[in-house]
């Protein structure tokens, strides 16, 4: 008691103190007194052993995400590797001739192919192994190659495009050709045309499947139904203990007078007084939507709503 010690940031409080004070409230008096203006409180300024992490905690359960605070959390009590899923390899098929590539002239009734790289680097957000299988010619044989060769060494299979009902559009007897076909189209808007099955790996002897989805070809439908139904699986495959993203309750700053038929996704963003405004031009194809927009709002079918009623709300931010 009546005694100071000068020490610093993390370092052993000496034996018998109780407190520290700031040196910024500390002054050197005479004959080597210290003058302290401050009161101090017992435990005052004074990190506990184990006030954070006690010995045989769980700190991070099978399941979690790693992020930068998950990784820094590891390191802090001295874990050098942790056991991790491993990177799920997945290819990525572009189908249609009428598809062009940027940079490239645009030929008469083309459009170019932004569901291929989008795709990209969705996946590659979510660490995936992404093999670009490049663009499949508009033929069931071509199709059924292109299925053949990517199920060899890979995890997953995504095809955007050629799942509707056009006589161009391959990849649905393609997939029950090679293998089985689960799921075909879900009730939302935008992405009905939604598929889901497997391709057998040649010389597995039937056993061995290589998992498929296929993606709506228009550009919103591509987008929403990876957020939707896409990212879930993956974090599943991944081992991710929580695949949901949360939902927001918030008020709406917009009218929607088109009551749909099937459960409808619309564009949004927030507004300064936090509220929900929609894009204007709720089309498919309009991808400028997703650009403007901070999130979904997931609206039941045959429902509308007006400025001041509750909606649904899907943000970007938790989904990316």
């Amino acid at each position: 008691p009546g005694t100071a010690a000068r020490i610093f940031t993390g370092a052993p409080v000496p034996p018998g103190a109780d407190a520290v004070v700031m040196q910024e409230l500390c002054e050197h008096g005479a004959d080597g007194r210290v003058i302290i203006n401050d009161v101090p409180r017992p435990g005052q300024n004074i990190r506990r052993a184990g006030e954070d992490i006690t010995a045989g905690s769980e700190i991070l359960a099978a399941g979690t995400r790693l992020g930068p605070a998950e990784i820094g959390l590891a390191a802090s009590v001295g874990i050098a590797e942790l056991p991790v899923r491993r990177r799920l390899r997945v290819a990525l098929l572009s189908t249609g001739d009428e598809l062009a590539e940027p940079g490239q002239p645009l030929p008469p009734g083309g459009i170019y192919n932004s569901n291929r790289h989008f795709l990209r680097a969705l996946f590659e957000t979510y660490g995936c192994v992404v093999t670009d299988a490049g663009h499949v010619p508009d033929t069931l044989e071509a199709t059924r190659a292109a299925l053949r060769e990517a199920a060899a060494a890979h995890d997953l299979i995504v095809t955007t495009g050629g799942v509707s009902v056009g006589e161009e559009d391959h990849v649905k007897p393609a997939v029950e050709a090679e293998g089985a076909l689960s799921l075909w189209k879900i009730a939302i808007k935008p992405g009905k045309p939604l598929a889901f099955g497997h391709i057998d790996k040649v010389g597995a002897g039937g056993t061995a499947h290589t998992a498929f989805i296929g993606l709506p070809g228009n550009p919103v439908s591509c987008f929403v139904t990876f957020l939707l139904f896409l990212r879930p699986y993956l974090l599943k495959r991944m081992g991710a203990a929580v695949v949901a993203p949360p939902v927001r309750e918030l008020v709406s700053a917009s009218h929607w007078s088109k009551p749909e038929d099937r459960r409808s996704f619309l564009r949004a963003r927030l507004t300064a007084d936090g509220r929900v405004e929609l894009y204007p031009n709720q089309s498919s194809g309009v991808l400028t939507s997703c650009v403007w927009a901070d999130g979904l709002v997931d609206t039941p079918a045959h429902q509308t709503f007006a400025p001041g009623d509750p909606v649904r709300f899907l943000a970007f931010s938790d989904m990316l």
